[in-house]
Parts: structure tokens; C-alpha cells; sequence
């Protein structure tokens, strides 16, 4: 087995048939999701195929994360179905690339580095949610082409298929490794469907995928501010949604490969690959955590296998649509099935009893949003906001003061704990002014003053003193704390007392 180095440029060392097949399992498994996506979005089928063929390409060489697979997804073609079916393809040809402008700014802002602040249990909740969509979205395949549900012999030739998939994917990795299992199973079941004649659904009774080289094609709008009204919160959506869902299959690939990728140099990657989508005639997308996922359990793990599906989509457009489109869905739909298997969080179902009842509730949001709204950005803004909530309520709770009085008749107040706006209520409990003796030392050595309340409330403590004929100094406060007294030197005014020998430790990141 090869060894992986320098993960972030060419020189690694490449087990170069795993990257070639594993990049040929997932360009198979592209076609009829980006199909189905364009299809959602009201647009042409070949708009999917190119933005998958182009995100590919693009994030596969420049991304953060080698191994991520990007193309046409649901998330984006959620967004821009109304603007389509209202002013047409041209209008969001023009959002996408606008998108991808507002992407590489929040790249080079280094915005990457918010991801920090996703909860484990908001990725739970992302994670399973999505698992879940992936696994109901298959259902559709058990419908013919008038949308009613299989029947007889049809639905059991499609079920024997489908099972006959998922078992050659589970069960071939525990014999050999030498070729990635998907592939085998894709392979397996087209031999079968071909040779035996079975009569059952493929991919050409979606779509036709024939097509040529992505047409450049500068967007046909007129350059007005009503249209930039117009497209621009549709821009800001598909930008937002597309970097949260990028990033987070970032974080969810990074796990399983036990590497790290770089969130903002996948923000400029995918924004570069949005603005060539929109004028190469595709529809925009971003990472996809299921052909990822089929990526890297392949065994791939560099940029070439990304290259590969991209080049190898484009070539199945161009020459080989006739027999792509022979494909059977029963295969695809077996594959995205252990995918989703694959992509749920069992371990949160295990650690269910052991987690705080916040980070639950907090999961099942998350994971409810997710299924039911099919909005992934709004999950993950939902959560991240109870999250933090919660956070500050906790945090608002645990603000103490030790108090005693010196040799010299000063009372000591040392607090330790966070002052913000949470705690402020706290605070203010712990002095008791009137009994209080004429000096008083506020002592910070352990908190820290976070914010604009925080200072208000040390305004009104003092204030409290002073009408008492009473003096406050405040001792140990650390560098920003003193900064931000300062700045409100207007609002507040009492005695700091700097110790030249206290030094407190500051986040540099």
C-alpha cells in the first residue's frame, strides 16, 4: 500500500489504478443525479452535466481537499428553480457566476475558519439528515415513467437488482480490495441486465445525456441594477449553501481520511469552478457528500480520481451517451443506497444516552430541518444558533466571586468566569455596595470582559459605589479587556490598576 504525503499539491504518491477506477465508479454514479438535479431546477439536462463535468474539474485540481468530489447538487438546484422557471436559464447562468465572485471573497476573507463553530452535534445532525435524503430520494426509482409505483414482476426484477447491487458492494471488499466494489457491482449488474435481456429502467428513461464540449456562452441579461437586485439574493443563497455544504463534506472527509483539507482555499476553488460553470452553460453546484463518500471508500485519497470522473463524465456526454444511457438505474439506485447506509452516524444513535439532552435536541433539529426542509444551510444555521444559545446560558451561570477583606480594610471581589451580556444579571448580585467598605478592588484575573454589556454593567457596579462616596479599582485585566474600557472611556470611568507582572493568555488563531 502506498504511503500519502503532501496532501496538498502534486507530489504525493498516487496509487494511480485505485484514483483511475475509483474516478470511473464516481463519474457512473454523476450522470443521474446531475440529470435529476438539472431536471429539479427546471432546466436542460446537459446544464447538470456541465457544471458537474466543470465543478469537477476545477475543485479536483484547485480545492482544499483532495479526494472531495464537486458537481451539480440538489441544495443549489433547490435555490435557483424559481428564477428559472420565472426569467430562465440565462438568469441563472448569470447567479451562478455571481455566486462564484461571493464565494472567493469569503474565501480570500478567510471565512473558511467559521466552520470552527459548527457543533459536533450540528455535523451529526447535517450528517444524518442527509443520509436520509439520499435514502428516500432512491424511491423514486421504484416508480415507471407516468410516476406510479412498480408493480409485480417489474418491482421484483428492480428490488432482486437493487439487493443483488448492495450485496456485491458489502460483501466483495472482504474479499479483495484489488477494484473498488462499486464499480464491480455496476459492472456486474449491466453485464446481467444486457445478457439476460431483463427488461428494466436505465438511465436513458430519464434523459438523454448526448451533448458536446460545454459551450462558452457569456450570460445573455442586461447589465442593469434591476438585475442585480433581482439575481443577487439568489447569488447570496446558493454562495451561502454551497460553501456550507462544501465545507462540512470537507470536515466529514477529513474524519475518514484522518488528514485536513483547507476550507479556504476550497471557498476560492469552488467559487473559480462556479463562475466557469456559469459560463460554460451549467447550473452552478458544490461539494457532494455521496459520490465523496463512494470517492474516498474506494481507497482514493489524491486529486487524480476528482480529474478522472470529471474527464470521464465529459467523455460519456460526448461519445459514449449511447451506452451510459443502457445503464441500469437498479445499479445506481443499489449504490446510493449503501451510500446513505454508509453516511449515517450510527455511533450517534449509540452515544444517544450519553450526550447532553442539548446536543440531542440539538441533533434532531438539525437532522428534522434537514429531511423536511431540504434546506442544509438553514439546518446548520438553525443549530449553530441553539448551539450557541445554550452555550451562553451555561456560561451565563457559571460567573463566581470569592470575596474577602485585607489587612488594610479592602475588599477583595475576585471573579472568575466570563462578564457578557448573559452573566451580567449574576454579576451584579455578587456586591453588596451599601455594607461595603470605602475601598473596593474588582479583581479579573480569572474573567475576562467580553462585551458592550458587559461594560455597561461594570458602569452602573461603579456608579452604585461612587453615590456611596466609595472608590473601585479594577486589577488584572487583560490586554483587550483594558482595550475595549478605552474605547468606552465616555460610558465608563473608574481606577484600573495595571500589574506588570500578570501576563494572561490570548487565542492567536
Amino acid at each position: 500500500m502506498k504511503k500519502y504525503i503532501n496532501l496538498f499539491d502534486f507530489k504525493q504518491k498516487v496509487d494511480y489504478k485505485t484514483e483511475v477506477l475509483s474516478g470511473l465508479t464516481v463519474a457512473l454514479a454523476l450522470v443521474p443525479e446531475a440529470v435529476a438535479f438539472a431536471l429539479i431546477a427546471g432546466l436542460s439536462p446537459l446544464t447538470g452535466l456541465y457544471a458537474a463535468f466543470v465543478m469537477g474539474l476545477v475543485t479536483s485540481i484547485f480545492g482544499g481537499r483532495p479526494g472531495m468530489i464537486s458537481g451539480a447538487t440538489g441544495a443549489v438546484a433547490v435555490v435557483i428553480v424559481t428564477l428559472a422557471l420565472s426569467h430562465g436559464p440565462e438568469y441563472v447562468f448569470a447567479t451562478v457566476v455571481l455566486a462564484g465572485i461571493i464565494q472567493i471573497v469569503a474565501g480570500f476573507l478567510r471565512l473558511g475558519k467559521l466552520m470552527r463553530l459548527v457543533p459536533h452535534s450540528v455535523i451529526f445532525g447535517f450528517v444524518n439528515g442527509l443520509a436520509i435524503i439520499i435514502f428516500t430520494s432512491q424511491f423514486d426509482q421504484f416508480k415507471d415513467n407516468t410516476g406510479a409505483w412498480l408493480e409485480g414482476e417489474s418491482l421484483f426484477v428492480f428490488l432482486g437488482l437493487v439487493f443483488l447491487t448492495m450485496l456485491i458492494i458489502w460483501l466483495l471488499p472482504k474479499l479483495t480490495k484489488v477494484v473498488p466494489a462499486s464499480l464491480v457491482a455496476i459492472l456486474t449488474i449491466f453485464g446481467l441486465v444486457v445478457a439476460l435481456g431483463i427488461d428494466t429502467r436505465t438511465v436513458g428513461d430519464i434523459a438523454s445525456i448526448q451533448g458536446g464540449f460545454p459551450p462558452f456562452h457569456l450570460p445573455n441579461i442586461p447589465l442593469t441594477m434591476e438585475t442585480l437586485q433581482l439575481i443577487f439574493p439568489y447569488a447570496a443563497i446558493v454562495a451561502g449553501v454551497g460553501l456550507i455544504e462544501s465545507l462540512l463534506t470537507l470536515n466529514i472527509i477529513d474524519e475518514i481520511t484522518q488528514t485536513r483539507g483547507s476550507g479556504n482555499k476550497e471557498a476560492v476553488a469552488q467559487g473559480v469552478a462556479n463562475i466557469l460553470s456559469g459560463v460554460f452553460s451549467g447550473m452552478g453546484g458544490c461539494a457532494m457528500i455521496g459520490q465523496s463518500l463512494i470517492n474516498t471508500s474506494n481507497g482514493a485519497r489524491a486529486r487524480l480520481s476528482g480529474i478522472v470522473a470529471a474527464v470521464v463524465l465529459l467523455c460519456f456526454v460526448m461519445f459514449g451517451a449511447g451506452l451510459i444511457e443502457q445503464l441500469p438505474m437498479a445499479a445506481l439506485t443499489g449504490l446510493m443506497i449503501m451510500v446513505a447506509i454508509g453516511t449515517f452516524e450510527w455511533t450517534s444513535l449509540r452515544a444517544f444516552n450519553k450526550m447532553p439532552p442539548s446536543d440531542i435536541f440539538v441533533m434532531v433539529v438539525v437532522t428534522l430541518v434537514t429531511i423536511f426542509l431540504h434546506n442544509l444551510a438553514l439546518a446548520v444555521l438553525i443549530g449553530v444558533i441553539i448551539a450557541s444559545l445554550v452555550f451562553a446560558w451555561d456560561n451565563a451561570k457559571r460567573i463566581r466571586a470569592r470575596k474577602h477583606i485585607d489587612d488594610n480594610g479592602v475588599k477583595h471581589y475576585e471573579i472568575y468566569g466570563p462578564l457578557f451580556f448573559g452573566s451580567i444579571a449574576a454579576f451584579n448580585e455578587k456586591f453588596d455596595v451599601q455594607n461595603d467598605p470605602q475601598e473596593v478592588i474588582i479583581d479579573f484575573k480569572e474573567s475576562r470582559v467580553v462585551d458592550m454589556s458587559a461594560i455597561e454593567a461594570l458602569n452602573k457596579t461603579t456608579e452604585r459605589y461612587l453615590k456611596q462616596g466609595k472608590k473601585v479599582h479594577l486589577i488584572h485585566l487583560s490586554a483587550d479587556c483594558q482595550k475595549l474600557l478605552k474605547n468606552a472611556d465616555k460610558i465608563i470611568d473608574v481606577n484600573v490598576i495595571e500589574d506588570p507582572s500578570y501576563k494572561v493568555v490570548v487565542d492567536s488563531l
